[in-house]
């Protein structure tokens, strides 16, 4: 046995240990966290099979393997060392990438898309048993030369369609069955290799078909992203590769780089956070998903640094694993690229702005070159919000992604187990074949600790009210302003400054004894900082205690509106009228809502 093989459930005396000896094996095979996503849409069609054994490996391969560990320990299923893996062999095999020895896997061989197709331009690593110089075979081997290839023309071959990727060293697939979505994509497929193409096998396309399913609860994941009544939740979504919307070079001929007054190349995201303060929080809420490979290989530290203002602003940054797909349902609009996820979001409807086109990276006869073609295109250098208002009321989508996501949207489940039962050997369980509903997400409310510019205006018994963080200047419209900061701002001098300061409690935890009783902690907060007019905890998802320099003390209720919204708006209702009592309610006026906000004097 060799050092880091493992015995059990595989291994020369696995005989001996295992309990259940007698099981077909199926290897998934996980070059990184990217793949492993559209791995784990389809094991769930191996429940309750007493005989199939999952197995997984990491062929090592590619250049984005932080994070793959973490996640196959989370599935919880054996994990062999590539070089096992490939001398104990597999029933049947599956994996969502190319790259690496795939064509040494002893068994059948199934290949998944990672994303909606085969799309994207890369040239073929070193992987071992390829070279770019063998990846441009003769025709004496039965391959192309290189002119058929596009390779005098300098252009990267079409991941998963060109021969590069898609036919061993001897000419034969690598697959025995390549799963794609769409005739469209056999018809790209036999035009750049129909070697392969009598492997392919139509099953349509189980990350669409989980997305199908969980459309009904899209309410449900607005909650758990903290999107409240009369708020716009707008998604910003990245692909990885420096042309991607967080890339940050590869001038691909498009607006998405301009010259800058001093000449110097400047790419889009830095504009797009820049603009990010123009929205109105009460208004818009804001989210990000990024590519995996974004996030495992800068690191997730490092991604929440470089996006550390705008989370203090409200950002919330989606775990690009189990919760993409729940924030895309939930999203109003998408600022994206030419990732998966915006054509993702465009299939269903779901308007799509895009900063980044990725010219030079898309294969252009692919259907998301087509679509980044067609869709509204952001001009970083102008102003947000009239562009995400033009895009929300229009609503329109190019038609393409709808229509070329899946030829059979809702049967991937059963089309793709069918097609693995019959490469392992065995007849199909009698249950019918599901794919796991996506689950709910935690909760995540927006929480803003950079100080928010607010303007108001005060009625009767109403409040207009309108917020802006993080804003770099005085926010244009009528209505008087004052400054509410948070007690966790990253800058103490806006504390001396401002007109309202706030706090959270602890989800579940009113009483936390850190900050003691609501009226101690007002009381602390107003001691230190004498130009304070309102002190406001948080105790809850709608409700606050707010305080005011004389001790008096209210007991606020928003009904969907955020509480620190709320005590902004009895501090205007206050400072409007002076010396007046209280309404027992106020109708607050914000973010394209009327919330009913309760003024309960506290004991």
């Amino acid at each position: 046995m060799r050092d880091g093989w493992i015995r059990v459930p595989v291994g020369a005396d696995a005989d001996r240990w295992a309990t259940r000896g007698g099981c077909r094996r199926v290897l998934l095979i996980v070059h990184n966290v990217t793949s492993a996503t559209r791995l784990l849409d389809v094991v769930g069609l191996f429940r309750d099979d007493l005989r199939v054994q999952l197995l997984a490996t990491c062929p090592g391969t590619s250049p984005f393997r932080s994070g793959t560990s973490e996640l196959l320990a989370a599935l919880g299923v054996p994990v062999l060392p590539w070089e096992q893996a490939l001398d104990a062999g597999a029933d049947l095999a599956v994996s969502a990438s190319f790259g690496g020895q795939l064509h040494l896997v002893k068994g059948s061989l199934a290949v998944l898309s990672h994303g909606v197709g085969y799309n994207k331009r890369l040239a073929t690593p070193d992987t071992g048993h390829r070279t770019p110089d063998t990846g441009h075979r003769t025709p004496d081997t039965g391959h192309r030369a290189p002119s058929a290839l596009g390779a005098d023309t300098g252009a990267d071959p079409v991941f998963g369609l060109s021969p590069e990727w898609v036919l061993a060293e001897d000419g034969a697939p690598v697959a025995d069955a390549m799963v794609l979505s769409h005739p469209t994509q056999l018809d790209r497929l036999r035009e750049s290799c129909p070697e392969a193409a009598d492997t392919a096998v139509l099953c349509g396309d189980p990350c669409f078909d989980r997305i199908l399913a969980a459309r009904p609860r899209r309410r449900a994941f607005r909650r758990a992203l903290g999107v409240r009544p009369g708020q716009r939740l707008v998604l910003l979504n990245s692909t990885w590769n420096p042309t991607s919307l967080f890339g940050d070079g590869g001038d691909d001929g498009d607006v998405r780089v301009r010259e800058s007054s001093k000449g110097a190349p400047s790419d889009v995201l830095p504009l797009l956070l820049s603009r990010l303060p123009e929205l109105p929080v009460d208004e818009y809420r804001i989210a990000a998903v990024l590519h995996p490979n974004v996030w495992h290989g800068h690191g997730p530290g490092q991604i929440r640094l470089w996006l550390d203002g705008a989370a203090r602003a409200g950002l919330t940054l989606v775990d690009p694993v189990t919760d993409w797909r729940q924030a895309l349902i939930a999203a109003d609009a998408v600022v994206g690229d030419f990732g998966s996820v915006s054509y993702y979001a465009a299939a269903i409807g779901t308007p799509v702005l895009v900063a980044a086109p990725g010219l030079t990276v898309v294969e252009q006869a692919s259907q998301v070159a087509e679509f980044v073609r067609e869709a509204p295109r952001l001009d970083p250098y102008a102003p947000l919000r009239p562009q995400l208002d033009a895009v929300l009321t229009d609503g329109r989508v190019p038609p393409g992604p709808a229509a070329l996501t899946s030829s059979c949207p809702g049967e991937s489940a059963g089309r793709l187990r069918e097609l693995f039962y019959r490469l392992i050997g065995i007849p199909e369980p009698a249950a019918p074949a599901l794919l796991d509903p996506l689950p709910l997400p935690a909760h995540r409310p927006a929480r803003a600790t950079a100080p928010l510019r607010v303007l108001t205006e005060a009625g009767h018994r109403e409040v207009s009210l309108r917020r802006f963080a993080a804003a770099r200047y005085e926010p244009d419209g009528p209505g008087d302003g004052h400054l509410a900061v948070h007690e966790d701002t990253l800058d103490p001098g806006a504390l001396d400054l401002a007109d309202l300061i706030l706090q959270h409690t602890p989800p579940g935890r009113p009483d936390d004894p850190r900050l003691g009783p609501p009226r101690q902690w007002a009381a602390e907060v107003l001691d230190r900082h004498r130009s304070c007019a309102l002190a406001a905890l948080v105790t809850g998802p709608d409700s606050c205690t707010a305080v005011d320099r004389t001790g008096r003390a209210w007991e606020l209720t928003g009904h969907g509106l955020d509480p620190a919204a709320a005590a902004s708006a009895l501090l205007a209702w206050r400072a409007a009228h002076s010396g007046g009592a209280e309404p027992a309610e106020l109708a607050v006026r914000s973010g394209g809502a009327v919330h009913r906000v309760t003024v309960t004097p506290s004991r």
